[in-house]
This record gives structure tokens, C-alpha cells and sequence, in this order.
């Protein structure tokens, strides 16, 4: 499939509007994709006639449910690991673009949003999110790393929310997403459409959005903030497990399974994942992402990742071998160098 069939740029009154357009891949992006988006958006900028843009995804499952993964695995295996970072460098440059954009910017979803999905939406001024809403950085479990500029979104969640995202992968629905600020505005799934011919039609953004946003309801996380900011607090990946056994022996049944899921993940990626939330806060956006990128050059040429692809999405009998194999066993010297310059190969952004 040509990169103009799985991602639509179109001009519609007053929008430009881009469909996210591989359903069957719950419309993961490929460079293609992340070129054509990119070529979209540099021609709106400067088009007097477009005066917002939206985002969508095709299907009823996913507006994004990240970058093609499999893709990425196979191109770093077959030794080609310069036209995967081809990738990671441009999806990042697009994930700038969008977090500076002159013009409003409106992400609709109403389905899964998890990964690249979060690198297009979550650095956006208008976020909407209908009930079918599924958020989550899960990449910890592939020995990947919650990238797309989650070194920047995550750690300005509220208390140690972004930390606990980040370090178990785990996924929440629309109400918690409302509570944390990644969905600026929720909607009803009827009301999607609505918003969308609304803005083409020229409406004001912020009213439009306003008029159809309800109260997304009670949020679960709300119930287990207390434990959530004092266990991800500590300052090593053991002393948040240590911290989540004792609020389980005490009682509570969130953090012996928040536990659990931890030791499922990749050492390396649990460490590498909490140093960007340390860091993570004290960085602007460009230099959050020019962070992202030395981790994934890092990364692209280590072990873990595709260990973690080829246990969890090729084979999926979901027992990757990761190496090292305890957190006992992983060098802070390594972990460090994933944040070290790249030199002149750092990420440009224009």
C-alpha cells in the first residue's frame, strides 16, 4: 500500500484533515506515513484557507496504536538499522512539528491510542476522546521505551501517575485519561463526527469542543493516587518494587498486581524508563526529544527489543529471554550512556 493510501491529507473547508488510514494494522504508522503528515502540515502552515487541522484514525478500534513495530524489528535484524532510525528521526521531527504548531491542532480518537498514537495527539493543544478511548505506553514490555516525547508528556502528569504509566505499561480507558489531562475534552462516540463537520465547517475550535464535552465519570486511579506517588517516588526500579510489595502486604491488591506486571518487563527498559521521568522535567520539548533519540539509537542496536518483539507480537508465546535478566544485573554505566551525546548524528530539529 502507497504512503497516500494509508494516510489521507485532504483540504475540507476551513480543515485540513488527516486520516490515519490502516485499519487493519490499527493504524500503525509507517515512514511513509510520518512523510506524508509532515508534507501536510508544512503546506497548511503557510495556507491561509486552512485555519485548523484534525486527526483521525480509520476503523472503530484505533485512532494509533504506535509505530510499526514488526517493520522496525525486521529492518534492525537484517543488519539495516540506519532505515529504522530513518524512522524514529522522523516521527520525532514530526512529534516537534505538532507540539509548535502555529495553528490549532485537533486530535480525535476514539479507540486505541498507545505509542506513535500518543506522539501525534498527546503534544496537541486539543485532545478529544470518545468512550471506546485506550491509552497506554506498553513498551517496557517489548525492551523498547516510552518514546515520542514521553520523556516530556509523562513526568508533567499529575504526582507520579506519568512514572507509574511508564514503568508498567498498564492501560486506562477514557475517564482516567480525562483525569490526567491526556484527553483534553471527552465525548460521546456520536459526537465525534459532529465535532469533525463542525470544524470543517469553520466553527470556533475551543467552543465547538466545549459544547460537546461531558463529564467522563469517576475515575479508578483517583482510588490508588496514595499509592501510586508514594512507591513510584523511589528513586531505582527495586525500590518501586520494594515500595509496591509493602503497600501489598498492607493490603492493597493495586500494587501487588502493578508488582506483578513489572517483573514481567524488561530490566533495561524499566531502568532506562525511570531515568527519563527523572529527567524528564527539567527538559523543553526539543531537547526531551533529542533525548528520545540518542535512547532509541541505543537502543536500535541493543538486545531487548527484539527479543521483546519476537516473544510478544512474531512468536507470542510471551517469555522473552531479556539480557540482562534481573535488575540486579543492570550497569546505571549503561544505562546512562543511552542519554550520552550522539555527537553529530543528534537529532536536527528544524
Amino acid at each position: 500500500m502507497a504512503a497516500d493510501d494509508e494516510v489521507i491529507c485532504e483540504k475540507r473547508g476551513a480543515a485540513g484533515l488527516i486520516t490515519l488510514n490502516r485499519p487493519q494494522a490499527l493504524n500503525a504508522l509507517t515512514l511513509g506515513m510520518v512523510r506524508a503528515m509532515r508534507k501536510a502540515l508544512d503546506s497548511w502552515t503557510a495556507d491561509p484557507s486552512v485555519t485548523r487541522v484534525v486527526v483521525t484514525g480509520a476503523g472503530d478500534k484505533a485512532f494509533c496504536a504506535g509505530g510499526d513495530i514488526r517493520r522496525l524489528h525486521d529492518l534492525g535484524k537484517a543488519g539495516e538499522t540506519e532505515e529504522a532510525l530513518a524512522f524514529w528521526r522522523e516521527e520525532y521531527q514530526l512529534n516537534a512539528l505538532i507540539h509548535r504548531y502555529p495553528k490549532p491542532y485537533v486530535a480525535l480518537a476514539d479507540g486505541i491510542v498507545m505509542g506513535g498514537g500518543f506522539g501525534i495527539s498527546v503534544h496537541a493543544p486539543y485532545r478529544v476522546g470518545g468512550p471506546r478511548y485506550l491509552f497506554a505506553m506498553p513498551e517496557v514490555g517489548i525492551g523498547f521505551f516510552p518514546d515520542v516525547g514521553g520523556i516530556y508528556a509523562l513526568p508533567r502528569l499529575p504526582g507520579r501517575t506519568g512514572t507509574y504509566l511508564a514503568l508498567t505499561g498498564d492501560r486506562i480507558r477514557l475517564a482516567d485519561a480525562a483525569y490526567l489531562g491526556l484527553v483534553t475534552h471527552p465525548v460521546p462516540s456520536e459526537a465525534i463526527e459532529a465535532i469533525r463537520l463542525a470544524l470543517v465547517e469553520g466553527a470556533p475550535v475551543g467552543e465547538t469542543l466545549s459544547v460537546h464535552a461531558m463529564d467522563a465519570g469517576p475515575a479508578p486511579l483517583a482510588d490508588h493516587r496514595d499509592v501510586i506517588d508514594a512507591c513510584f517516588s523511589a528513586d531505582s526500579v527495586q525500590g518501586v518494587l520494594d515500595r509496591l510489595d509493602q503497600a501489598a502486604t498492607e493490603g492493597s491488591g493495586f500494587a501487588a498486581k502493578a508488582a506483578a506486571t513489572m517483573r514481567t518487563k524488561s530490566p533495561t527498559s524499566m531502568s532506562i524508563a525511570l531515568e527519563q521521568m527523572r529527567r524528564g522535567g527539567a527538559l523543553d520539548f526539543d531537547e526531551a526529544m533529542r533525548t528520545d533519540f540518542r535512547v532509541v539509537s541505543r537502543i536500535a542496536r541493543g538486545h531487548d527489543f527484539y527479543e521483546g518483539v519476537r516473544a510478544v507480537i512474531i512468536d507470542k508465546d510471551n517469555a522473552p529471554s531479556w539480557k540482562p535478566a534481573t535488575l540486579g544485573e543492570v550497569d546505571p554505566q549503561a544505562i546512562a550512556h543511552h542519554f550520552s551525546s550522539l555527537e553529530s548524528d543528534e537529532l536536527k530539529i528544524a
